[in-house]
């Protein structure tokens, strides 16, 4: 017999009914040669300090730092869990092969092989790895299994970042807390929440740290035409005045006017960290809501796999792509225009280089009308950003007007559409709300000018605009997002943003638990759609001195380290190592000054 062990009861029943494992028993299925049974997510964890030693239970100083010799694995106290685990052991033993089908993923990988390992199973294991639940990709997924030790780097990664966890998390938590913490609070440390609730905290050090400054800029009406000076801004309102006066009565003359075609490109595809940020944008949901709602649309056969991290589609998907775009019938006026000429096979799409184990997250075809809620939304974004890609871009034109009086020039632009290619799909909303840019700054309105000739020339209405410097912008979940991703870097690039990547702080799965973890220890805070951090939050971050904890950077060098690991160009025991010594130099730093 064959047993098949998947992540889910939902999963597992697909797989049954596609198997033709009909008949179900308490805890699994079997038939035509399969056993069918599940896990319910991590069946297993590391065990705790005190299974290693019964003094590590207790808070003390002077045990620190707690390295086990060798890291165990124990089933969770939890009696539905180790009921399901017993049964996994019991198939396992009469199994002649076991079949992986857990989530394609580095989590999913360590999930299922720790339960192997702890159900000592000795038979040979193959894997399952599909991008979508569709009965099309199971079945051609168990047509393509793999064996299992193709996997092992992916597992050894796995398994090396809930060691590295549990290392600083337990260490770090046990001295910072004995060592500061008063009240019996518990001051908690982590890999990845240490440096994001640092960024969070450094600024909002820099917002009440800023002090306003004020400021005054020339402006002037040429033809009901606002035109800018280009001159620095004036620090006082009198050198304004002046300006005024030096430009009264004086004619306003046309240098240059100027029009380029240019255009807009498409969007990328999403990967799950560009649509949490779209759906915080645009919806306001939190990354936890937004990785919940994909999951959901992903166990009902509706998107792809989403815990990824590319924004590129296999080149073996490009003739499947007019068959899942002619599927998604509620788009059909924009798939329409599509269908008149074939998909391009663009390498901004599709490319096999910029993949590793999933390609971005795209609608699977399978009809997703009748959702409503949070559903409908996340769908509703990841088809449309599918079907942007295939459109031309958006042709503008830009139009620039130079002029001057006098000694001091001035400038305007504008911007018309004149093709709206991908844009037909966002009617209404800026490039700015149906793209991933994290720049704080409002994107300019169309604005259309009117045709000037160069050497006109005529009056004028100069006029002083009075402003003030702004502070930087809280975080909001979008840009904490980004700033994860790039190691505490902001950058606007979509391909400087794909490099930066291998450094970025946490993995995309990972990134929604943590920040849900900050709000959870009361470190952050919401007010209204921004981040703030907590005095527990500023207080904890400000008792810690090593900058190794607080870092983006040295904690996005370590994930990359992980990936490397996942390579097969890194070993565990030395990312162990470095770990081992940087807790005993923490622990002496902490202890002893």
């Amino acid at each position: 017999m064959k047993l098949c062990i998947a992540e889910k009861p939902s999963v597992a029943k697909d797989l049954a009914n596609i198997l033709g494992a009909n008949a179900r028993h308490d805890g699994y299925f079997e038939g035509n040669g399969y056993l069918v049974s599940w896990t319910f997510g991590h069946l297993c964890t590391l065990k705790e300090p005190q299974d290693y030693k019964d003094h590590w239970k207790y808070w003390k100083i002077e045990d620190l730092p707690i390295f086990p010799e060798r890291f165990g694995i124990k089933i969770k106290n939890n009696q539905g869990i180790q009921k399901q685990f017993e049964l996994i052991t019991k198939l396992v033993a009469k199994a002649t092969e076991v079949i992986n089908c857990g989530d394609a993923g580095q989590e999913g990988e360590l999930i299922q092989r720790w339960v192997l390992i702890k159900a000592n199973c000795k038979v040979p294991v193959k894997r399952l790895w599909i991008s979508s639940l569709t009965e099309e990709a199971i079945k051609e997924g168990f047509k393509k299994l793999k064996d299992a030790s193709k996997y092992d780097n992916l597992f050894a990664a796995g398994n090396s970042r809930a060691i590295g966890d549990w290392i600083l998390g337990i260490n770090g938590t046990r001295l910072y807390t004995k060592k500061f913490g008063q009240n019996k609070t518990t001051l908690s440390v982590g890999r990845v929440q240490t440096p994001t609730l640092a960024m969070i905290v450094n600024r909002q050090h820099e917002i009440n740290n800023f002090k306003v400054e004020h400021f005054w800029e020339l402006k002037t009406i040429y033809r009901d035409t606002e035109f800018s000076c280009q001159i620095d801004r004036l620090k006082s309102k009198s050198r304004a005045e002046e300006g005024i006066s030096y430009l009264k009565d004086k004619e306003f003359e046309i240098m240059s006017y100027e029009q380029k075609e240019g255009k807009e490109n498409n969007p990328r595809l999403y990967d799950l960290t560009s649509i949490q940020v779209d759906a915080n944008k645009k919806f306001g949901y939190t990354a936890e809501e937004t990785l919940k709602t994909v999951q959901s649309l992903y166990e009902k056969k509706l998107v792809t796999y989403p815990r990824v991290d590319t924004t590129y589609l296999s080149e073996d998907l490009h003739p499947k792509v007019p068959k899942i775009l002619t599927n998604l019938q509620q788009y059909a006026q924009f798939i329409e225009p599509l269908m008149k000429k074939p998909i391009a096979k663009s390498k901004t799409i599709f490319n096999d280089k910029k993949i590793t184990d999933h390609h971005a997250i795209i609608p699977t075809g399978v009809n997703g009308q009748g959702l409503s809620g949070f559903e409908e939304k996340i769908y509703d974004l990841i088809c449309r950003r599918f079907i942007a890609v295939f459109y031309p871009p958006c042709k503008v034109s830009n139009t620039t007007v130079l002029g001057k009086v006098e000694k001091l020039e001035f400038k305007t632009s504008g911007k018309q559409i004149i093709a709206p290619g991908w844009r037909v799909l966002y009617k209404g909303e800026s490039k700015k709300e149906n793209t991933d840019d994290s720049k704080n700054k409002t994107e300019p309105k169309d604005k259309v000018l009117p045709n000037f000739v160069k050497g006109e020339k005529g009056p004028h209405a100069p006029l002083i605009h009075e402003g003030k410097t702004s502070p930087p912008k809280y975080y909001t979940e979008a840009s904490l997002l980004r700033s994860m991703e790039t190691a505490g870097k902001f950058v606007d690039d979509d391909e400087m943003r794909d490099l930066m990547k291998e450094n970025g702080i946490g993995r995309p799965s990972t990134r929604a638990n943590i920040i849900e973890t900050l709000f959870r220890r009361n470190y952050i805070e919401r007010k209204k759609k921004n981040i703030h951090a907590t005095d527990l939050g500023i207080k904890l971050i400000g008792t810690i001195k090593n900058d190794l904890l607080k870092s983006p950077e040295l904690t996005g060098q370590w994930e990359n380290k992980l990936r490397q690991i996942e390579k097969g160009t890194y070993s565990p025991s030395e990312f162990r190592q470095e770990l081992f010594e940087m807790i005993r130099k923490l622990t002496d730093e902490v202890i002893f000054n």
